[in-house]
């Protein structure tokens, strides 16, 4: 005390003052810079007490920050988010572009390899023509020779039923379904439609279909041998698959026996007839929600997207049979197939067993080929609209659409419906959606955003998030309805003119999701430099042929990982523009009209042989 009362009568009272005020304001700076520079970094003195004292060290010494934690991957192709690890989303691409790297590495040379890693994959030798199939993949530089797992699912079963049963049950379809008959037989070298069951109020479309699918095979048709198919042209799947039939039908396949009618069991009503005993939707099956209740997002546990084709089971996650109107439709479920029926259509499900053609939707399939040149990098795209990446002003996810999807009457639950759903979320503007802290590209000291740990998710006002971030809505007018559900849908939504290609264009996110079937709109879309988000419930012709989240991001039937891509994608733009322009490249140089050329010579040539009396003579030698 006496130290500082000296000192204070040695220096004149304005210097004393002035020392004074600049030792509390340096107090002040250190107090009110520091933790926000700590914070910034990343870290916090609160919580990480042993980083603070060695940075205030004369010779600091590096303290490592603890281990990110793991996310876990489910059966149902999920991954679950730990929040202490990173943003699933950088984790999701990195092994997705590995995976799909190493499929293209691997795929077969020659004819030799191509054979081999077919019986390595399916037990058994190729079908006959199979070389001139390979000639035509060589001629036409078409990718992936092996990857035609598709095929393999539609047909395999069909190894397990007695031919004459196959052939019964062909003929009964021909008489009793809704479809289209083509034929090729020794006297007549091309391939022909025969007969049609199609009433005539509905007969404009299906011809278009029959003949575009047609239209594309002419060049190799001479190759394929002299067969008979049914093809039911509209959107939905048919022939749904009694679980135990199918499955007895694998296992005699793999024994090298088969199966007839009268050794099958009887069948019984409901969806989960399609599914396992152990399975979830057996063990727990799905409570249909009350019509009048509204949709809602579930937030916890954040989960993504990991296997896109596993996440369409309804067996392994039930929810889908009370998400998406192809099984709201049926409510508790129809009646499965009394056997396994081949019958061609436009899509299926994992629990149908419709074969799945390439569809000629999306683009001019009249011209020869893709219409975008092999030399053109980015420019315009391949369709009208189209811009470069750089020259998409709109940040917003876009979706324009009509009310399909089920039909919406007094007495269904269509207000559950996949796109009813998706419209009335997307632009409510009521109550909260939890979405995930999204890190930037990096910070000051350097730490990458793949090493920060994603935290918990902030609840956030959808009437905040939707005007900014979604510009979804239904076009034109209520339709698919009746007794007076249009006028309840006029009053829920507001419609919007539908939207002309060079609006669209503008978009740098784009959605798409299943109709009454599914959605044709894949292929434009994928083409025209947007990133394209994908919900859907059937896997396509394709699916073994592209990679999610290297060439579109997969999202969830329940929209329930929505918020979180999107505010991803908006932060990470060159994430964003990586993928769309990988989407670009492979729907031109994977999805051309030699390509579907290339998968229907192949599925026709395995559905000759499974119909043939004698299938042994209907293998390839070589």
């Amino acid at each position: 005390m006496l130290g500082w009362v000296s000192l204070r009568r040695t220096i004149p009272h304005r210097s004393f003052a002035t020392i004074l005020l600049v030792f509390v304001i340096a107090i002040s700076l250190r107090t009110l810079v520091h933790p926000p520079f700590q914070s910034l970094l990343g870290y916090n003195s609160n919580v990480d007490p042993e980083w603070a004292r060695a940075s205030e060290r004369k010779d600091p010494q590096p303290v490592e920050r603890p281990p990110l934690g793991k996310h876990t991957l489910t059966p149902d192709g999920r991954l679950v988010v730990n929040p202490d690890g990173p943003h699933p989303i950088f984790q999701l691409i990195r092994d997705a572009e590995a995976a799909w790297e190493a499929k293209c590495a691997r795929a077969s040379k020659t004819l030799d390899e191509a054979v081999a890693e077919y019986r390595r994959r399916y037990r058994r030798a190729p079908p006959l023509g199979f070389d001139k199939w390979w000639d035509y993949v060589v001629k036409h530089r078409v990718q992936l020779p092996d990857e035609y797992d598709e095929i393999f699912e539609d047909i395999g079963p069909f190894w397990g039923i007695d031919p004459h049963e196959l052939a019964r049950a062909e003929q009964e379809v021909e008489v009793r379904d809704t479809v289209v008959v083509v034929q090729k037989t020794d006297a007549h070298s091309r391939f022909e439609v025969v007969r049609s069951t199609i009433p005539p109020d509905r007969r404009k479309v299906p011809p278009t279909v029959i003949d575009r699918i047609l239209g594309f095979i002419r060049e190799i048709e001479h190759d394929i041998p002299p067969l008979r198919f049914t093809f039911y042209p509209f959107d939905n799947p048919r022939k749904f698959s009694d679980w135990r039939i199918k499955t007895m039908a694998l296992e005699a396949a793999a024994n090298g026996s088969t199966l007839t009618r009268k050794d099958m069991p009887p069948v019984t009503e409901g969806w989960v007839q399609g599914c396992p005993p152990d399975s979830p939707a057996r063990l727990h099956p799905p409570a249909f929600p009350p019509s009048s209740t509204s949709p809602f997002l579930s937030s916890s546990p954040k989960t993504f997207i990991a296997s896109h084709r596993d996440t369409m089971d309804p067996c392994m996650d039930p929810s889908l049979f009370t998400v998406h109107g192809q099984f709201l439709a049926y409510e508790t479920g129809p009646t499965p197939q009394r056997t396994l029926v081949p019958s061609f259509s436009l899509c299926g499900t994992i629990l149908h067993h419709d074969i799945r053609p390439p569809i000629p939707y999306g683009w001019p399939f009249e011209t020869e080929s893709d219409p975008v040149e092999d030399d053109v990098e980015d420019g315009e795209g391949a369709f009208e609209g189209d811009v470069p990446w750089e020259h998409k002003t709109n940040k917003r996810l876009g979706w324009r659409g009509r009310t399909t999807g089920m039909g919406a009457f007094p007495d269904t639950l269509w207000v559950h419906g996949h796109r009813a759903r998706l419209v009335t979320l997307t632009n409510s503007l009521e109550g909260n959606v939890s979405v995930l802290r999204v890190p930037k590209n990096s910070i000051d000291n350097g730490v990458e955003a793949e090493a920060i740990p994603v935290g918990e998710p902030e609840s956030i006002p959808l009437a905040q998030l939707n005007p900014a971030w979604m510009d979804v809505a239904f076009t034109d007018k209520p339709v698919g309805c009746d007794g007076g559900t249009c006028e309840e849908m006029a009053r829920m939504w507001v419609f919007r003119e539908v939207q002309e290609l060079d609006e669209e264009g503008k978009y740098k996110f784009i959605l798409d999701v299943d109709g009454n079937g599914w959605s044709g709109r894949f292929k434009r879309l994928v083409t025209s430099n947007a990133l394209i988000f994908k919900a859907t419930i059937y896997p396509e012709w394709y699916t073994s042929r592209i990679a999610p989240w290297v060439h579109y991001v997969p999202i969830q039937v329940s929209y329930a990982d929505l918020y979180d891509t999107v505010s991803f994608f908006r932060e990470h733009d060159e994430l964003a523009k990586r993928i769309a322009r990988a989407g670009r490249e492979w729907s031109r140089r994977f999805w051309r009209r030699e390509d579907m050329t290339a998968y229907t010579y192949r599925l026709l040539l395995e559905y000759a042989r499974v119909m043939s009396f004698d299938r042994a003579a209907m293998d390839y030698v070589g």
